[in-house]
């Protein structure tokens, strides 16, 4: 290789590395992309690539620094060169009262204060040297914590190198936010594993995995809070501090606010109280402190906490109910859950009468029993659990819970597999796992057959109509009349509706087939690399970790699937029935070429839609080179509202963002210069 060539491929890794990083910052911090996805994958590749080719050339700051896959031995011990203090809490507004009172005895009535939002999270060190980062630490006992430097660097919002060539020690906390938390226990629960009783104990678990690569999976995010030593940073308050934390690179909290008076931070506190819900991660309080660092300094420390400081705790939302009964469910990989149904109550803006008890594990260890009063909260402000049982309350004659030894469906022996806590049933034949797979095949986001639901499923699989998804492209108008409340009209619906989703494109059909930790994203991968279902049934196994996020779980899953006899049966028969098996969608090098009104947007749907149905709008603007998001935030270019939309057109407003109706929408999309037609 010439000198030259050499030379114009080292300019280029270091073009694409700081352009990436440029792209992840934009994205993860200030919550404002510039570039779609899809571009941002195509450059990745193209330095991954490079960098394969040429591993000299990579740099710590490099993002494929970020994807883990490191195995660690363990946890090395590190001492904080500046203690980490605890704050001491506040319960009340007259704690508040007294708390400012101390200060300004001490100080004089010229005092205000910074109001932040106590995040649940993981507090966490981290030291740059130079403007790189080179260690990341727990809090541990505020003295002493571990070293967890290769985890910290899958976190996308932590910078690796900084704007400017800072030597600097920051802290924050590190949390998972709630959608992510929801996700992962969604996905441990069907693999029959334990779950996270909260996103604090999800983020903690998640930072001290040995396999750097279990971290990155996790979807962790930051908030950066304060410093070390402020001397680098020029800053003479927090408020100013945190500006340029933001500034350097770090992401903080943006819902602060300084406050003059206890009534004003009597107000941010009961603002936010009632905010929290909405909130994309979880709070527990409100962090008060003095904004002035010279004031700081003049009050100093206790032994164990700043005296400028304070924690104000919200009052934990529980509810007291009663446990009705225990009900057991089947799910479609055979993993038997139980429910508790209870009398209900409401907690935390909504009535609960049901709550997952995930496990025989989770019911022995809090000693639930049926008709025991338990405490009802709500994990992440979202899942409804049992904190514990009102054990003063229980009744005389209450015996422990036992665990089902047989299906509650089909009556098969249950069993516990290696490494689980599940119990699962694992005849293959139950109708539960049956109807469930057949449940999720038609679903939304899988081969999306509008009108049928569970109740029209469950008696075309009692009726015989159907056993397995092929059966459903079999069906007739006069199989669809033998079904309670089906007429002529609804069975021409349903069969128009099945007739309609043979043209779906691969990346549904994959997802519908339900094959184990293959989700909608990863269907979306698998087929639009592999192109025809034909490629991926065949496929080596290393062929599928070679894609961007395919890890050897999801390609053995994959492997051992396709090695079914009885799946190629199927796939068979579902071509036989006409069912589409090539990816339609658009491949992120013609998405780069269109033009269209929501080329490189966010954008954001709310509200019914009657043109077309909230799926189909994604896939058109999604064909058009936008991105579709469930929530509204700076980062959003626009928002559809149709008829009856609600909070996120409110939020909206309040953003400032440009706010579009349904008839625009289509205007754009039928007027754009591509079709869906690939």
């Amino acid at each position: 290789m010439t000198e030259e060539k050499e030379q114009t491929i080292k300019e280029r890794v270091s073009q694409l590395q700081q352009q990436l990083n440029r792209y992840a910052y934009e994205y993860y911090v200030q919550d404002q992309p510039t570039v779609e996805d899809y571009v941002y994958d195509k450059l990745y590749g193209e330095l991954t690539a490079l960098e394969a080719a040429h591993p000299e050339l990579i740099t710590p700051d490099s993002p494929t620094q970020r994807v883990g896959g490191m195995v660690l031995k363990g946890f090395e011990k590190v001492v904080h060169d500046v203690p980490l203090y605890s704050l001491n809490d506040v319960f009340t507004r007259s704690e508040i009262e007294a708390f400012d009172e101390r200060v300004k005895r001490a100080l004089g009535d010229q005092v205000s204060y910074v109001c932040e939002l106590k995040i649940d999270g993981l507090s966490i060190s981290l030291k740059y040297q130079d403007g790189f980062f080179v260690q990341g630490a727990t809090r541990g006992d505020g003295t002493v914590g571990e070293n967890i430097t290769e985890n910290l660097k899958t976190v996308r919002s932590i910078p690796m190198r900084l704007a400017e060539p800072l030597t600097i020690e920051v802290r924050g906390e590190c949390f998972m936010p709630k959608a992510s938390f929801v996700r992962l226990n969604n996905e441990r629960e069907e693999a029959g594993q334990g779950v996270f009783a909260n996103p604090r104990n999800a983020a903690a678990g998640s930072l001290r995995q040995l396999d750097t690569g279990v971290t990155a999976k996790r979807n962790l995010d930051t908030f950066l809070y304060t410093v070390a030593d402020f001397g680098p940073l020029e800053a003479d308050s927090q408020s100013r501090a945190l500006a340029e934390l933001d500034r350097i690179g770090f992401h903080t909290n943006p819902e602060r606010r300084v406050c003059q008076t206890v009534a004003e931070i009597w107000e941010y506190i009961q603002e936010y109280h009632e905010k929290r819900i909405q909130l994309p991660y979880e709070i527990d309080g409100v962090v008060i402190k003095v904004n002035d660092f010279h004031q700081q300094d003049e009050l100093g420390f206790t032994v164990k906490a700043p005296r400028w400081a304070a924690a104000y705790k919200f009052p934990p939302e529980e509810a007291h109910t009663k446990l009705e009964t225990i009900e057991w469910t089947v799910g479609r990989t055979g993993v038997v859950t139980p429910t508790a149904v209870m009398t209900p109550v409401f907690i935390a803006g909504s009535t609960v009468s049901r709550a997952s008890l995930h496990n025989m594990d989770y019911i022995e260890a809090k000693d639930i029993r049926l008709n025991d009063t338990v405490v009802l909260y709500k994990a992440g402000d979202i899942i409804p659990e049992v904190a514990q049982v009102v054990l003063e309350e229980r009744p005389a004659d209450s015996t422990p819970y036992h665990a089902p030894s047989h299906c509650p469906e089909c009556e098969s022996e249950l069993v516990h597999l290696d490494d689980e806590v599940a119990l699962r049933c694992i005849n293959p034949k139950c109708p539960a796992q049956l109807k469930e797979g057949l449940a999720h095949f038609v679903s939304r986001n899988a081969m999306n057959i509008d009108g049928l639901g569970p109740r029209v499923l469950n008696q075309m699989y009692d009726k015989k109509l159907v056993k397995d998804v092929a059966d459903l492209y079999q069906l007739t108008e006069a199989q669809l009349l033998t079904l309670d409340k089906i007429k002529e009209k609804s069975a021409d619906n349903l069969l128009r509706a099945i007739d309609a989703s043979r043209e779906n494109s691969l990346e549904r059909l994959l997802f519908g087939l339900g094959i184990r930790h293959v989700g909608a994203k990863a269907a979306k991968i698998l087929a639009e690399n592999f192109g025809e279902m034909e490629q991926l049934a065949h496929a080596e196994k290393d062929a599928i970790i070679a894609l961007d996020t395919m890890g050897e779980i999801i390609a053995d899953s994959v492997v051992t699937y396709f090695a079914n006899h009885e799946v190629h049966e199927l796939i068979a028969e579902l071509k036989t029935a006409g069912v589409n098996m090539i990816y339609k969608g658009p491949r992120l090098q013609d998405v780069a070429q269109i033009e269209s009104p929501f080329s490189g947007k966010t954008i954001v749907l709310t509200g019914k839609l009657t043109h077309f149905t909230r799926e189909e709008a994604k896939e058109r603007i999604e064909g058009l080179g936008g991105k579709v998001t469930g929530s509204v935030s700076k980062k959003t270019d626009i928002v559809v509202a149709g008829e009856e939309a609600g909070s996120k057109l409110t939020k909206a407003q309040n953003l400032g963002v440009e706010i579009w109706d349904e008839a625009q929408m289509v205007t754009a999309i039928e007027g754009s210069n591509t079709t869906d037609e690939n």
